[in-house]
């Protein structure tokens, strides 16, 4: 039986902070949130247009920090947008209700009769052949305490596995399937109907970040069905054992959000979990989705 227990210090952790730590930004005031993932990011507006040199500052922060925080923005959905598809072509989401009049923004509004589920450790969106880039994320309104999102640094958790575990995972197929989530309450003529249009795909377990070339896990509960080529029992249990690496709190960053607060967090070397602690408040969030490409 595979068991996640580890005491003292973690090698990957001091291996990204002392990475984190040479880096040099000239546009940007960058302010680390935690040793190897999340920062917030000071001296830009996200209302305005945003310089070439500044933006390919910002996006070097991104992709090292994999998850990157604005306070203070009030920008309207157009703005979100605009900035958004500075990094790429936006996602309509199949599953999720978008917001009136814009087919590209996510509305996710709850409170006591509408709760959130979405309160376990994931990657956006990995049942597509093509999974999300990354996504901005907008706060509208928060609740008077609660509601921090928290986000793992996939790549340190890749990098702390044991060694064997790391060559057990090469070169294997993680299968992820939109049926075990969005699929569970669905009637069967409508599940059967979205199977078709939205079939099982395969990804690497361990992907490579076609930026940083650094390697990462790539395997979540809510989309990862199965590993190819292992027995259920074995595959079951693998899983288990590696989505629980994003439950380590040394590779781990949390946000407390305030309204026009904004995080744009990278799906390729990231996963995030929406605590719901904050029920039965009033909370809204406006989101919107980059359109990646082909895990390898």
């Amino acid at each position: 039986m595979l068991k996640n227990m580890h005491y003292g210090p973690r090698p990957s952790v001091r291996a990204a902070q002392e990475r984190l730590g040479g880096l040099e930004f000239g546009k940007l005031r960058v302010r680390p949130l935690a040793p190897s993932i999340g920062a917030e990011i000071e001296g830009i507006d996200l209302t305005a247009p945003i310089d070439d040199e500044t933006f390919t500052e910002l996006e070097r922060a991104f992709v090292e920090y994999k998850v990157v925080f604005f306070r203070n923005q009030p920008i309207t959905i157009e703005q979100q947008l605009e900035f958004a598809q500075r990094f790429g072509d936006l996602e309509d989401h199949p599953f999720l209700p978008s917001k009136d009049g814009f087919g590209e923004v996510i509305r996710f509004e709850k409170d006591e009769s509408t709760p959130g589920f979405e309160n376990n450790w994931h990657s956006d969106v990995t049942w597509r052949a093509v999974p999300p880039l990354g996504t901005v994320l907008h706060a509208i309104e928060v609740p008077p305490v609660g509601g921090d999102t928290l986000f793992a640094d996939m790549e340190a958790a890749y990098e702390g596995l044991p060694e064997p575990i790391k060559a057990k995972l090469d070169g294997v197929q993680a299968v992820h399937d939109f049926t075990q989530s969005f699929g569970a309450a669905m009637p069967p003529e409508k599940l059967a109907a979205q199977q078709e249009k939205f079939p099982a795909v395969t990804h690497p377990a361990v992907r490579t970040h076609p930026v940083s070339g650094r390697r990462g896990l790539f395997v979540n509960s809510i989309f990862t069905s199965h590993l190819e080529g292992m027995p259920r029992e074995e595959s079951d249990e693998l899983i288990e054992y590696l989505c629980a690496q994003a439950a380590v709190p040394e590779y781990q960053c949390r946000f407390q959000w305030r309204a026009d607060s904004v995080a744009f967090w990278d799906n390729r070397s990231a996963q995030h979990y929406a605590s719901n602690d904050y029920w039965p408040a009033h909370r809204v969030m406006e989101r919107a989705t980059i359109i990646g490409d082909v895990p390898a």
